[in-house]
């Protein structure tokens, strides 16, 4: 198997939404961007499956030593291999890949965050650097996409942790500010029993808005005359949104117990439209 194979497989397994907007690129910025998404699977497999916090540190290690490895032009990963014209042909900062291991070491360090603050450093690591790693892949004229790019990226991930509310909750994870659950007279315990009440429902709501304005601000900052080399990322937010606004939709009771997700062919229903929009 050769690396750009291994990384197509990690990232096709995934089911991810970004799979069904990464097949509309051309074949080098396709390799390039599904190594990247193979790169974080790898990273993040390491901090969501590795039950010894030591084992986990030492696997996150071995990954900055690796990208270490990769800009002195000796890859030893097949993700890496897979990476190595990428970096070159788009320009892709080491520290970008350092942050993002930073950001899954964090999910080792923390299963509670205290306020909005504190998650959003979270979330710029493990999301916003993707979503400027990602802008420089697409290609870009006008330094402003890197906003849109960092804000998407944000918008991305509340999404995630909205969907996974319960999901997370069962696995003693909350990421929801915990600042946030008081001002709304929700417990821990609320979460991690899955409780449905109207002070959740209110929280979600809140949240929700959050993505929603992230949404808004992104695209807002998108200069016109990147929107077709940004199209894949424009793909991707009209999936991500249409899935948050089902789990708007959704009763609190649903998000808590449930993954609310998109069908495979309504996914690519999406991003077809918005890359005929953007034709």
């Amino acid at each position: 198997m050769s690396p750009q194979q291994y990384c197509q497989e990690k990232t096709a397994r995934s089911g991810s939404s970004f799979y069904y907007s990464f097949r509309f690129l051309p074949k080098a910025r396709r390799l390039a961007i599904t190594a990247l998404y193979a790169f974080c699977r790898e990273v993040d497999d390491i901090a969501d499956e590795c039950t010894d916090l030591t084992v986990a540190k030492t696997k996150l290690n071995w990954w900055r030593g690796e990208i270490d490895n990769l800009y002195q032009n000796k890859p030893q990963h097949p993700v890496s291999m897979a990476l190595l014209p990428a970096i070159h042909a788009y320009q892709l900062d080491a520290e970008h890949f350092m942050e993002i291991i930073d950001g899954m070491e964090m999910d080792l360090n923390f299963n509670r965050y205290q306020d909005f603050k504190q998650l959003q450093l979270y979330c710029y690591r493990v999301a916003s650097v993707v979503g400027l790693l990602s802008a420089q892949i697409f290609g870009f004229t006008n330094r402003k996409t890197l906003k849109f790019a960092h804000d998407l990226g944000m918008a991305f991930q509340l999404t995630n942790i909205i969907r996974d509310v319960g999901e997370d909750a069962r696995r003693n994870r909350i990421y929801l500010p915990l600042d946030e659950l008081a001002q709304f007279g929700v417990s821990e315990g609320d979460l991690l029993k899955s409780k449905e009440s109207m002070a959740v429902k209110r929280l979600l709501d809140y949240q929700i808005e959050r993505a929603e304005s992230y949404y808004d601000k992104a695209l807002s900052e998108l200069p016109d005359e990147d929107t077709k080399n940004q199209r894949v990322s424009l793909m991707m937010a009209s999936i991500y949104r249409t899935l948050l606004r089902e789990i708007s939709a959704s009763s609190a009771e649903k998000v808590l117990n449930a993954r609310i997700s998109l069908g495979a062919l309504r996914k690519m229903g999406l991003a077809l439209k918005v890359w005929l929009k953007h034709l």
